[in-house]
């Protein structure tokens, strides 16, 4: 069943080589194209009134990611890091014949963004990052090159996603009754409080399209002689974000270097140098029992990470821009629209 969509954007199933991808699109078809990248637990209809601010010459495309949104839902092979979900994207492109698409990904977005340029940097204009995970995975890394904290990855992967989440998201809960349900972890952690969106019902039901298991999310998981006791498994998008298999360094180095665009709240709970969905920040301030300390689990310097990945990148003749929004969280695009906006407009109009 299609959503009631705001007025101005159409939605479709698009058969690719590798799955039925569902898309929400606006833009004239010989438009120069945008694809906007979703989330973890989120869809595309996050994206929706970004999509109708653009300008009216660019042809936006929305996806939902396999297992998510009204996509066909398909296992996550974490072995292979989020290149399931960047080829998935590439294969769109391919099926919608895209000719260099700017590509923003907002999140877990962001780093299947930054995967679609490592393997096909001729294939995209542009690059915009909104609050992107770590280059080197999250959880289980320190410093700002992502050296692991351990051999085994610990806290890392589908055992670090809160099981009381996982639990009612799984059953479909709209309620607030709950601190781990959808509605509170998306007013409490997605955005900054006490922002509250007009579309809240329509994003919690979003959220509530995930699919849940070992699969897709959270994924599987394996028990760890190190703290906190739980590492990667193998499967699903959680353990495709462990740094046992995910590692974006290679970004560093592509050629061509499309000019990219990093925006990110200055307050965001979710990816930052104090992450409280990082079990070594976790640990530190006493959340989570037996931390065994800042040597041997470490917080996660998310922002760090980024930020030397793409100084190196600099280094290497390519070019970013770092725009930082004051008291704004995890979702820039829908808590700062007109910043976010005006920001993203101005970088596409001078890469077009």
């Amino acid at each position: 069943m299609e959503p009631t969509l705001l007025e101005g954007l159409t939605a479709a199933m698009v058969p690719t080589a590798r799955l039925h991808t569902h898309i929400i699109a606006r833009g004239p078809a010989d438009g120069e194209p945008v694809v906007l990248i979703h989330g973890n637990v989120s869809a595309a209809r996050f994206f929706e009134e970004t999509m109708l601010a653009l300008p009216a010459h660019y042809r936006l495309i929305a996806p939902d990611m396999r297992g998510y949104g009204r996509s066909e839902t398909k296992p996550v092979d974490a072995t292979r890091g989020v290149a399931d979900l960047s080829d998935d994207i590439y294969a769109l492109v391919e099926a919608l014949s895209l000719d260099r698409p700017h590509i923003v990904g907002w999140s877990l977005g962001g780093n299947v963004a930054l995967q679609y340029a490592i393997d096909h940097p001729t294939a995209l204009r542009s690059l915009t990052l909104i609050a992107p995970g770590s280059p080197y995975g999250f959880g289980g890394t320190g410093g700002s090159d992502g050296t692991p904290n351990n051999a085994e990855f610990s806290g890392s992967g589908g055992g670090t996603a809160n099981p009381e989440f996982v639990k009612l998201l799984a059953a479909g809960d709209r309620t607030a009754d709950s601190p781990t349900s959808p509605r509170n972890v998306m007013n409490s952690f997605y955005v900054r409080p006490p922002f509250r969106s007009e579309r809240e019902e329509v994003f919690v039901g979003e959220m509530l399209s995930t699919v849940c298991g070992e699969a897709n999310y959270p994924g599987d998981l394996s028990t760890t002689v190190g703290w906190p006791g739980v590492g990667p498994g193998s499967q699903g998008v959680n353990n495709a974000l462990s740094p046992k298999y995910l590692n974006q360094s290679a970004f560093a180095a592509i050629e061509p270097r499309p000019p990219v665009l990093w925006v990110r709240g200055d307050t965001d709970q979710i990816v930052s140098d104090t992450s409280f969905f990082d079990l070594g920040f976790l640990g530190q301030i006493g959340a989570v029992p037996g931390w065994p300390g800042v040597e041997s689990c470490p917080p996660q310097p998310m922002v760090g990470q980024m930020r030397g990945l793409l100084e190196r990148y600099a280094a290497n003749g390519g070019s970013y821009r770092e725009l930082v929004l004051s008291e704004c969280g995890h979702s820039p695009h829908i808590e700062r629209p007109a910043e976010f906006n005006a920001a993203l407009i101005s970088f596409l109009e001078q890469n077009r």
